[in-house]
């Protein structure tokens, strides 16, 4: 099993980012980027953003809106699984 991190967005890009404005997908792949950078280090995962710990839904703000994480704890793997784009861009 590799020790890599890496994230996805799950089910799949176009139904979790599908008509969200660029920009805050790019926000959004930046800072799921950062998230699993400190992970290879050692530091927590589940730390960063609000909501329940160990292992539960992860909110983060995001460019105005927020995204929803799941940490994967035995595989090395960081889950966005909602983008919420603020209002303005609705």
């Amino acid at each position: 099993m590799s020790t890599d991190r890496r994230w996805e967005y799950d089910p799949d890009h176009d139904h979790v980012a599908g008509g969200v404005p660029v920009h805050l997908v790019a926000e959004v792949e930046r800072l799921a980027g950062q998230l699993v950078d400190p992970a290879s280090t050692g530091i927590g995962v589940s730390d960063p953003g609000n909501g329940p710990r160990p292992g539960g839904l992860r909110r983060m703000d995001a460019a105005g809106g927020w995204l929803s994480s799941l940490v994967a704890p035995r595989d090395p793997l960081v889950i966005v699984v909602r983008i919420v784009p603020p209002f303005e861009a609705l």
